[in-house]
């Protein structure tokens, strides 16, 4: 029997005419949250257009042109307290319509994970119940040279494999992402300085990921809450100058302390929060007390390193680490004020006409709070 020509243009359609693009994500790349920045991968190399606007009917509409399959616009996004409705497309290659929240006018939620490591095993739910308007990785969010060939630095492979672990959450909630050694791992173990274990260039991860400024270190701005995110590149600072250096240099004469110090001496929001992906203890160290000295100026710091959760209280500073992964066994800080061995998250509810922020450590599976402070913005 012949096929009939209303299944032949079915067929036609469902596998060429309009090809579905499903992985997409969103992250900032100007430097305050007006702007968005909507990324997502093709099968075939096309131009990128993003329709979008408060309401499925969209409305208004960005391009980049060019041919290419990993695709990033920035769009406008003035408006507080709405859903914005959005669609991507590449020639004949298109989403459906997604949404993400419009950044509120009285409460900011922002939901902070470590250790991704492109595993789809992890479960996300208590987070999208929390419903975060913007959610931080303080590192490893992928772990890139377990997908690429040794020498292919560029590999966005497993980037996009951490995408498709929490494809929804990814594709309907800003990601700004911090560094760690992992997502920058080229090779199992680095064998001398000319084979190295890590690309220190982070150029795939930078590739992939739309940040502000250098990338490898950020600072981005939500004024209206009177906040400031600052994203610094320390990681396994013990193997610098080795076969498996894992970061940029970090001491006193530095290019990234140097802009680190500038940056803090010169911001003025209220309260502010230093992400880094070693353990703080290690970084307070470093650069003769240098670094402790400027991350005392924030009003947190968060660390990314160990699997386990942890608050320490030290000169007036308060320190967190957390990890999606539980049961750690390293890295604990001998100062603690609080520690639980839980897989764990973060929820930071900032409250602007209270002027507050507050900090909770999350349990990952069930969501249940295992440690709360609430801070006052810092004094200038």
């Amino acid at each position: 029997m012949k096929p009939t020509l209303l299944a032949l243009t079915l067929a036609f359609l469902s596998t060429s005419a309009f090809a579905k693009v499903e992985r997409i994500w969103m992250t900032h790349q100007s430097p305050d949250n007006s702007k968005i920045v909507i990324s997502w991968e093709t099968t075939n190399p096309g131009d990128s257009v993003v329709e979008f606007g408060t309401s499925p009917q969209l409305g208004e509409s960005a391009k980049v042109d060019g041919s290419r399959t990993l695709h990033h616009v920035e769009i406008p996004i003035p408006q507080k307290d709405v859903v914005y409705h959005y669609r991507v497309k590449s020639g004949d290659q298109v989403s459906d319509i997604n949404t993400f929240k419009g950044y509120p006018s009285k409460l900011l939620r922002i939901a902070v994970v470590t250790n991704i490591r492109a595993d789809a095993k992890l479960n996300f739910a208590a987070i999208k119940k929390d419903d975060p308007h913007l959610l931080i990785s303080a590192g490893d969010t992928a772990m890139q040279y377990q997908f690429a060939t040794q020498a292919d630095k560029e590999a966005t492979k497993s980037h996009s494999t951490a995408i498709d672990t929490q494809a929804d959450l990814f594709r309907s909630t800003p990601f700004m992402v911090s560094l760690g050694n992992l997502d920058r791992k080229i090779r199992p173990n680095g064998i001398s300085m000319e084979e190295p274990g890590y690309d220190i260039a982070a150029t795939g991860y930078r590739k992939f990921f739309a940040l502000p400024g250098k990338e490898w270190i950020w600072a981005w701005d939500v004024p209206d809450f009177d906040l400031r995110l600052i994203s610094v590149d320390m990681s396994h600072t013990g193997d610098f100058g080795k076969p498996n250096q894992a970061c940029n240099a970090f001491d006193k004469d530095s290019e990234q302390f140097k802009w680190f110090e500038e940056t803090m001496n010169s911001t003025k929001a209220g309260f502010v929060i230093t992400v880094y992906g070693e353990t703080s203890g290690t970084v307070r160290r470093h650069a003769e007390g240098g670094w402790k000295r400027v991350i005392e100026k924030s009003s947190i710091a968060i660390s990314g390193e160990c699997y386990h959760a942890e608050r320490t209280e030290l000169d007036g500073m308060t320190y967190y680490n957390s990890s999606v992964r539980g049961n750690g066994t390293f890295g604990h800080d001998t100062k603690a004020a609080f520690s639980d061995k839980s897989a764990s998250y973060k929820l930071i509810t900032l409250d602007r006409d209270a002027g507050t922020m507050t900090v909770e450590i999350k349990a990952l599976d069930d969501g249940r709070v295992l440690d709360s402070k609430t801070f006052k913005k810092r004094a200038q």
